[in-house]
């Protein structure tokens, strides 16, 4: 085979499979809604008028469609090499492994977090442990831990600093940002996995411009990944978007950040992966006072359901103002100076303060309104972040890097 048919055609094999999957997952979803009811996985959608029982952790559905298309796809990159007897290229079979493995371990203890309700320090260490099988792989097969300093600091550091364990530590907290980072920007129907699909629809852009480049076999290693998780995740979509049928659970969510981890840390563009998740990170920023209890921080942050005017407003919290420490106090200045919370206060000092999500932020910017409205427009910011993490990573990348 040469270069572009090696390219070809296991890619062409791939997106077969996935449409496949995508047929197989849209029927498979509503045919096991009764057997997640029967065992009690399912809870009631608190933003509609019917309170009828929802499936809950459909996510390990989808999660497990595509692990099956990636195992019937293993043999299919390196056939050329088994039926040509070439020079087998263990180092990329063992990253394929890898990867599936800790893709797998997080489906697993995602659904163990969906029917054990683990606490929140238990969310930060399970995608750590999860990960180490791929740092482990990219430690023997690359061990690269050498980054280009921007143009602006070359003077002081050099043209590259290895950044040595720091590096890892780094991959590692990537790939617990993922998965918590879509876990805590939700709460609407369709949202989880809109979100997730569009970050992966951003990763495949990136990825087919990159094609052409040197590094063209970690991206074409991403698409085998990134185009079957887009099949599974849209048959899920189908199920999830409003009036939502089924919910998609921790599951989901740890699925789809340790996807984005690996595809992003064995593909050799772990920053890049960051870039697109620009509107979680700013969910993250806006909610840290509540994730770090420096502010009180109700269990379910999510927005609140009227039924008279079936609109969503935003939730709130409330405190006496005297209970919260210095930093907290500092922080929550800050947003009140720039307008970025509801807070009232009353004359014995008990505040009352929407919940620190952009969904309820969104709220208040716009005002009440309907659930897919809503969804619609967080999906949207999503978007512009993405636009906004091209415009980073290619016009003004030149700026500071001799790209």
């Amino acid at each position: 085979m040469d270069q572009a048919e090696f390219r070809t055609l296991p890619m062409a094999i791939n997106v077969a499979m996935s449409v496949c999957t995508y047929f197989l997952t849209v029927r498979l979803i509503p045919s096991l809604k009764d057997t997640f009811i029967k065992a009690n996985l399912c809870g009631i959608d608190m933003s509609k008028k019917n309170r009828i029982k929802i499936p809950e952790a459909l996510g390990v559905v989808c999660g497990c469609s595509f692990l099956v298309t990636m195992f019937l796809f293993i043999p299919i990159p390196f056939s050329d090499y088994i039926f040509k007897n070439a020079d087998f290229p263990h180092n990329e079979f063992v990253e394929l492994l890898a990867a599936l493995l800790s893709i797998c371990c997080m489906l697993l203890l995602g659904f163990a977090d969906d029917v054990l309700d683990l606490r929140w320090r238990h969310k930060l260490l399970l995608p750590t442990i999860a990960s180490l099988p791929l740092l482990m792989v990219y430690y023997v097969n690359f061990n690269s831990t050498v980054i280009i300093v921007p143009k602006p600091m070359r003077p002081f550091l050099g043209l590259s600093v290895s950044l040595g364990i720091l590096y890892y530590v780094y991959m590692g907290m990537l790939a617990v940002f993922c998965t918590n980072a879509i876990n805590i920007l939700a709460g609407v129907n369709g949202l989880e996995v809109g979100q997730s699909l569009i970050i992966a629809g951003s990763i495949l852009a990136f990825n087919i411009v990159e094609l052409s480049g040197d590094l063209w076999k970690a991206h074409q290693f991403s698409m085998y990944f990134i185009i079957p998780y887009i099949a599974v995740c849209l048959a899920l979509f189908k199920h999830n978007w409003y009036p939502s049928k089924v919910f998609v659970g921790d599951t989901f969510c740890y699925f789809s950040g340790m996807t984005f981890a690996v595809v992003g840390i064995i593909g050799h563009f772990s920053k890049t992966t960051l870039l697109f998740f620009i509107p979680q990170i700013l969910n993250f920023l806006y909610s840290v006072p509540q994730l770090f209890h420096l502010v009180p921080c109700p269990r379910h942050r999510l927005p609140r359901y009227d039924p008279e005017t079936d609109k969503m407003n935003p939730s709130t919290t409330v405190f006496k103002y005297g209970d919260l420490n210095i930093l907290a106090r500092f922080i929550m200045r800050i947003f009140k100076t720039f307008k970025i919370v509801q807070w009232k206060e009353d004359s014995d000092g008990t505040i009352t303060c929407n919940n620190l999500t952009i969904i309820n932020f969104v709220l208040i910017m716009f005002g009440p309104m309907r659930e897919p409205t809503l969804t619609t427009i967080l999906l949207t910011i999503q978007v512009a972040g993405t636009l906004l993490a091209f415009v980073i990573r290619y016009p003004l990348a030149s700026v500071f890097y001799d790209v």
